[in-house]
């Protein structure tokens, strides 16, 4: 019996010992040896640009650990991946991936590769091998170029629940399977698969789906949903709650495809539905929660009772179309709306907010760029709402309109988000909105008229985190009442007021200040060195105002911020060197502006330790010297602008950094070719060297600047001719090389380029004020509209201005209308030859100025292709023959000039556009005749010898005179002759030169 029974106790001690040792291995803390060694067979192909660095092949290194891995906690087992955006570049071949690598992470249930350039997968190791992972629940693809078959290898991926297949190559049949009920993936309950596909290809796939919860088929070119056969029958989805179908081709009779989907809670719509459009298919949809018929073309709803049941609804977005008129008056049956977005339509608002007085839920309204207007009114009731989010930008366009605040807004208390902004209203600062509403985080006040001094309740105001109050007519001293009230305050913005004195001190110890623009202000005196060097602001903008002072040593130390306006101001004093080697610049800075100043003085070496600085402005100071060296080190620059200085000495030939876009030197006295500075620079987008002395000839590797776009080589000495290789810039839109020495003809390739348009010539993407909702009941409709509740500010105040000559005037561009400008400027030179007839190509172009050249020829008649033309100008040459008379289509041409050349016949009959040109356009052709030069083409006078016998002697008299007067007086000889070289250099010669050159030359 003892024996037995220590068996029995040997035998429990060996089980317990195993179950031990079971659930050591159960709670081991690093992953499986043989996933790990599976991770680090698939890193070769999932990591460009190494992202994957924590996958080091290293003896007890824990996967689990490593970046992109997820594993379940307890078993140690691999549970996601996230490979997404690992092997993705511009351009990138697309590749074959191998998919039984992933088959030993067996308890695997999320994996994403999107946006890996993943092109189908190797012969007989495709995605049907992933249905071997039992476990697999989220599979996304999307942002690859996967075929059709993607579908019929995942059919028996039972398990899966969310499947992504966005912006891949699906087209055609969306299923090439012989029997539907081999599709296997019954469980899914989440698709995208948005791939211009049509609905004929989309729903046989579609109908055995019969768990789908949400359906994505935006950006696909689906005109109805009801299927082409089986009598045209709907989709019935019973279990469907979300519907996004943006981006097809609806028509406007959409809802009546849709009325199968009863459980239907979420639908957006953003299409191409234009005109009115019958809301009565919409009383199907009573769960309905959430409607999105945003950017459509939408001018009226037509009004049935469906529109007015749809009592659940809590959120509408109509905004951006073409709606006008009144509200529709069941507005106020929608008692459960939280978010109603109207904005950019022609709604007429009226003032007392009466059409929304009864909902009582309505939390959120965006207003936007509609008609606030007065009506005769006798409501008088204070409303039901309580506001959270109140945006009523640009709404008053009427000037007889009361330019008070809506009263509704005295009776609101609970208000976290308020922009009301561009709307001209006036009187003081409406304060009393801080005080009113204590959960207040955003007040946007700017672009209005009120007027100041500006003044706060001293009382503490702790949620507020933004306040803009820029663009008002506000006077007097920022209170200093402004950094105890508001102790939180993260923004401020009081730019383009009249705000004068000095800078508050207290404003240095915010501590969470982290944006302040005062710019465009009255402000004077020194800035305090704290405000730069204080640890928590990132931007700071002073520009334009008359502070003074040395600001320099302050930016040295400026730890922590990252962009320095401080341009148009009157900061004097020589920037001083430092020891470069002991010395380290703030790595935060990324923006410095000090243009228009009074700095002066040799150019910092230091800057180039500025290592991460994107853009530098100096332009409108007194620096002089060459360009240091060291600036070639700035390898992250983007933006440098020293230009209006009194710059000496050659471009170093090392200054072409890699990520380099606008590079403005003009109005200095650079010297010398241009060597190898700018070689290779592929991302260069401007070279402005305008108004200096270079000289040399245009190098032949200017055709690797593949990205140019603004060329600008005005008023210098270059010379030979002008290069073919400027013909491959594809991307050239504005060339400048007038004023120089080119010689040559003009290379008829030019007629080649496309002139494309320019995306917005922006230094920067920008940001939107973060809206941070705390009340967990609203925050999710809040976030769907985060983007339309928050105004957009950039993220740098520097921008891209280019100018040009044309019309016959000098122009600046910036901003968006840089965006359309396209010009070429190759006037005085010495260019020959005729004007090449493929230079009419360029349809596109707004100004063509080839004047004060040598060309000869006729003008080409294939310039009636220049559709676009605004300025065309080719006066001052030897061109003969007669005009055109296909020109008089130019209907966008203002100002045209051919005056000074050889040109005979009779000006076309004016019509149109071409009929405004006065006489001074065609002067100086001796052989052209038209009413506008007063000179008959019908019946030519014979010449009389005699009068011009008289003019000739009455012309050699005065021309004597001249030389006499000269001769005689050295003091107005000299000044002659000055003035006849400066015309010469400028190219513009008054007449008494051509007066002059004439009469010397005609002997």
């Amino acid at each position: 019996m003892m024996m037995e029974w220590k068996w029995l106790w040997f035998i429990w001690m060996a089980v317990l010992l195993l179950v031990l040792e079971g659930c050591r291995w159960c709670t081991t803390d690093a992953c499986l040896e043989h996933e790990r060694i599976a991770l680090l067979h698939l890193k070769p192909f999932f990591n460009y640009g190494n992202p994957l660095k924590s996958w080091v092949d290293l003896k007890g290194s824990d996967c689990c650990k490593w970046e992109r891995v997820k594993c379940n906690t307890i078993t140690r087992r691999v549970i996601q991946l996230s490979l997404n955006s690992t092997k993705w570049e511009y351009n990138m071949d697309y590749w074959y991936l191998n998919a039984s690598m992933l088959l030993p992470f067996e308890k695997l249930k999320s994996l994403y590769l999107s946006e890996n350039a993943i092109g189908g997968n190797l012969e007989n190791e495709g995605f049907q091998w992933l249905s071997r992972l039992t476990k697999l629940e989220t599979l996304n693809l999307t942002g690859n170029s996967l075929k059709n078959s993607i579908l019929f290898d995942m059919r028996n991926l039972s398990s899966l629940k969310t499947l992504r297949l966005s912006s891949n190559q699906l087209e055609g049949r969306l299923l090439h399977i012989q029997d539907e009920k081999q599709l296997s993936i019954i469980n899914l309950e989440e698709l995208k698969i948005s791939n211009y596909l049509n609905w004929t290809s989309i729903y046989i796939g579609l109908s055995n789906l019969i768990n789908l919860k949400k359906l994505d088929l935006s950006e696909n070119q689906i005109e109805s949903l009801q299927s082409s056969k089986d009598g045209g029958r709907k989709l019935e989805l019973t279990h469907l709650k979300e519907l996004n179908l943006n981006s097809n081709l609806f028509n406007n009779s959409v809802f009546a495809s849709l009325n199968k989907l009863l459980n239907l809670k979420t639908l957006s719509i953003s299409n191409q539905l234009k005109g009115p459009i019958d809301t009565k298919d919409l009383d199907a949809f009573t769960s309905l929660r959430e409607l999105n018929m945003r950017a459509n073309e939408l001018i009226d709803f037509v009004i049935h009772k469906g529109w007015c049941d749809l009592r659940n609804l809590e959120v509408l977005d109509v905004s951006g179309n073409a709606l006008e008129g009144m509200l529709p008056h069941c507005f106020s049956n929608l008692t459960a709306l939280r978010v109603l977005d109207i904005s950019r339509n022609h709604f007429q608002i009226p003032f007392t907010f009466a059409p929304f007085a009864n909902l009582s839920n309505l939390k959120a309204l965006l207003s936007n760029e509609n008609k606030m207007v007065t009506e005769p009114s006798f409501y008088t009731s204070i409303p039901k709402f309580q506001f959270e989010v109140i945006s009523l930008s640009k709404c008053i366009t009427s000037q007889q309109l009361s330019r008070k605040l809506p009263t509704f807004l005295y009776y609101q208390y609970d208000l976290r988000y308020v922009d009301l902004s561009h709307n001209n209203f006036s009187g003081t600062v409406p304060s009393w909105l801080l005080e009113n509403n204590a959960k207040l985080e955003d007040l946007i006040l700017k672009g209005n008229s009120f007027t100041g001094p500006l003044s706060f309740s001293s009382a503490l105001i702790s949620n507020v985190s933004s306040i803009d109050i820029s663009e008002n007519k506000i006077q007097g001293q920022i209170p200093t009442s402004t950094c105890s009230t508001f102790p939180h305050l993260s923004r401020l913005f009081l730019s383009k007021n009249a705000f004068e004195g000095n800078i508050p001190l207290c404003l240095s110890g915010m501590k969470d200040l982290s944006i302040l623009d005062l710019s465009n202000n009255q402000l004077y005196g020194k800035v305090p060195e704290e405000l730069i060097t204080k640890g928590s602001l990132t931007i700071l903008r002073l520009s334009n105002n008359n502070f003074s002072g040395n600001v320099v040593p302050a930016i040295l130390k400026a730890n922590g911020l990252q962009n320095l306006y401080l341009d148009g101001n009157k900061f004097s004093g020589e920037v001083t060197n430092v020891d470069v080697s002991t010395f380290e610049f703030p790595n935060s800075l990324s923006d410095i502006d000090l243009s228009n100043n009074q700095l002066h003085g040799k150019l910092p070496r230091w800057i180039g330790n500025a290592s991460f600085l994107l853009r530098l402005a100096l332009s409108n100071n007194g620096f002089e010297g060459s360009i240091p060296m060291e600036f070639c080190n700035l390898n992250w620059l983007e933006f440098l602008d020293l230009s209006q200085n009194n710059l000496s000495g050659s471009i170093p030939s090392c200054f072409n950094p890699p990520n380099v876009k606008h590079v403005h030197l003009h109005g200095n006295r650079l010297r010398g070719p241009l060597s190898l500075a700018f070689y290779n620079s592929s991302s260069l987008v401007t070279v402005d060297l305008r108004g200096n002395n270079l000289t040399g000839s245009i190098p032949k590797w200017i055709d690797t600047l593949s990205s140019l776009s603004v060329l600008l080589l005005k008023d210098n000495h270059f010379h030979g001719k002008v290069p073919i290789q400027l013909c491959k810039l594809y991307s050239l839109s504005i060339i400048d090389l007038s004023q120089n020495m080119f010689s040559g003809p003009i290379p008829s390739c030019l007629g080649n380029l496309s002139l494309p348009m320019k995306e917005k010539e922006s230094l920067a993407t920008g940001f939107y004020l973060p809206f941070t909702e705390k009340d967990e009941s609203t925050s999710i409709a809040m976030r769907k509209l985060e983007r339309d509740i928050n105004p957009y500010y950039p993220d740098s105040y520097l921008e891209e201005v280019i100018e040009f000559t044309t019309k016959s005037g000098f122009y600046s561009y910036e901003g968006n209308i840089l965006a359309y400008m396209t010009g070429i400027d190759l006037s005085c030179n010495n260019l020959t030859g005729h004007i090449p007839p493929e230079l009419g190509n360029l349809s596109e172009i707004y100004s063509l100025n080839l004047s004060y050249n040598k060309l000869m020829g006729v003008i080409p008649s294939s310039f009636s292709k220049l559709h676009q033309i605004e300025s065309l100008d080719l006066s001052y040459n030897n061109l003969s023959g007669e005009i055109p008379n296909q020109l008089v289509e130019l209907n966008s041409l203002e100002v045209f000039s051919v005056a000074h050349n050889n040109l005979s016949g009779s000006i076309p009959e004016p019509k149109a556009q071409y009929g405004t040109f006065i006489e001074s356009s065609y002067e100086g052709n001796p052989f052209l005749c038209g009413t506008i030069l007063h000179k008959s083409c019908s019946k030519p006078d014979a010449p009389s010898t005699r009068s011009n016998s008289l003019d000739d002697e009455g012309e050699d008299i005065v021309v004597l005179t001249i030389f006499v007067v000269l001769y005689i007086n050295p003091y107005w000889r000299s000044v002659w002759f000055s003035f006849i070289g400066k015309c010469i250099t400028t190219c513009r010669y008054s007449t008494m030169a051509n007066f002059l050159a004439y009469h010397i030359f005609r002997q």
